[in-house]
């Protein structure tokens, strides 16, 4: 009954939510389209002798994004035809012996170590032997070159069929990939600081929080990464693709704004990874200064960093400028509360230039930190109306 109730909710999601689920589906039956299609060209109409090659052909090509696929499909034939005229060069000259294959193992496994071909570099060892396999069961030389010549054919029937079948169903436009990636991001950056400034505020920098903090700090490089490959994703997805003509996607042409914003995302990051590491170093016995207030004021500044994160973790390129106009509002509040620190600092006259205490850290990273946050409000402001 669990699994069940699961994969109802799944299939719920698909019908409700335009997400991972939904591109799962629709590629999953685009690629099933483009392989009956194939089989039927093959197997019904050209009555191929190895019929297979077609549909694994169209499905091999069938990616998330037109770009993606169109490099899939020239990269996969160009593997497949290399394979082939290897195969069919030595067997002329040396016939379909164990000599002859031996030959071909080694020229095509060396040439499956072209960069160019990318990730089918393995394709060209693969089709050097399907092709040697059925140059042997064939006889006579006109109808073995007939059956090379058909493999060919085939490898670019199927993936001329994988493209137009992804290019005229849904092509995939994912440029949400980068608004959800950076929500992804923006969150984790958010859950960070809303935690420190709770164990700020109530002087618990001992070594278990700090670790705690760490560990949070970890997760948030790993949503860097995943920010990252959204990103690339939704770039990926608008060449050759004839969905962004739409008015709907007029708008999400660049995406400059989200870069800009992974990156200053990324540099906070490792300032908080920085500020994080000075914390576990905290002595325990801390009694020589009167550092309560000055961790009060810095649990406040992280609120403020925290509330802008916030605002980031919900971005929506529909009321980006709204947005923007509130991060800038934070902003501002955020610089007072960093001004709070400083003061602080020098008010209970705490030892900046002792690298054996945290302070100086806590003081530079403060800095740094909110010229980040700043950096990207006004990223996002000054691309709003773009």
């Amino acid at each position: 009954m669990g699994r069940l109730r699961a994969g109802w909710a799944w299939l719920v999601r698909v019908r409700r939510v335009p997400g991972h689920e939904r591109h799962t589906v629709l590629i999953v039956a685009k690629s099933v389209l483009a392989a009956t299609l194939a089989w039927w060209i093959a197997h019904d109409l050209l009555k191929a002798t190895s019929p297979a090659f077609a549909p694994f052909s169209a499905v091999l090509t069938m990616n998330v994004t037109i770009s993606r696929s169109l490099w899939q499909a020239l990269r996969y034939a160009a593997a497949v035809t290399v394979g082939v005229a290897v195969q069919a060069a030595v067997a002329l000259l040396a016939g379909p012996d164990l000599f002859a294959f031996v030959v071909v193992a080694v020229i095509a496994l060396c040439i499956g170590q072209w960069p160019a071909l990318g990730e089918q570099r393995s394709q060209v060892a693969t089709a050097a032997f399907f092709a040697f396999s059925t140059y042997a069961a064939a006889t006579g030389t006109t109808e073995r070159l007939s059956q090379l010549g058909q493999i060919i054919l085939l490898v670019l029937i199927g993936c001329g069929l994988g493209l137009l079948v992804n290019l005229c169903i849904a092509p995939p436009l994912r440029y949400r990939s980068a608004e959800q990636g950076l929500h992804t991001l923006a969150a984790e950056v958010e859950s960070l600081l809303d935690d420190m400034a709770d164990g700020l505020a109530d002087s618990d920098v001992g070594a278990e929080r700090a670790e705690q903090w760490r560990r949070s700090a970890e997760r948030v490089q790993d949503a860097v990464g995943q920010a990252r490959a959204g990103l690339s994703t939704a770039e990926n997805s608008m060449p050759f693709n004839p969905r962004r003509a739409l008015p709907a996607h007029r708008g999400h042409q660049s995406f400059t704004r989200y870069r800009a914003t992974v990156d200053a995302l990324e540099r906070a990051v490792h300032q908080l990874a920085s500020l994080i590491r000075s914390l576990g170093r905290w002595r325990e016995t801390e009694n020589t200064y009167t550092y309560a207030p000055a961790l009060e004021s810095y649990a406040a500044f992280c609120g403020r960093l925290r509330d802008i994160a916030h605002v980031i973790a919900g971005l929506d390129s529909d009321t980006l400028a709204e947005q923007a106009g509130k991060m800038c509002e934070l902003a501002t509040v955020a610089q007072d509360a960093l001004q709070k620190v400083l003061g602080a600092a020098r008010d209970h006259e705490l030892p900046l230039s002792d690298s054996t205490r945290p302070y100086g850290v806590l003081v530079v990273e403060a800095s740094r930190l909110m010229e980040e946050f700043q950096n990207t409000c006004d990223v996002l402001m000054d691309t709003a109306d773009n």
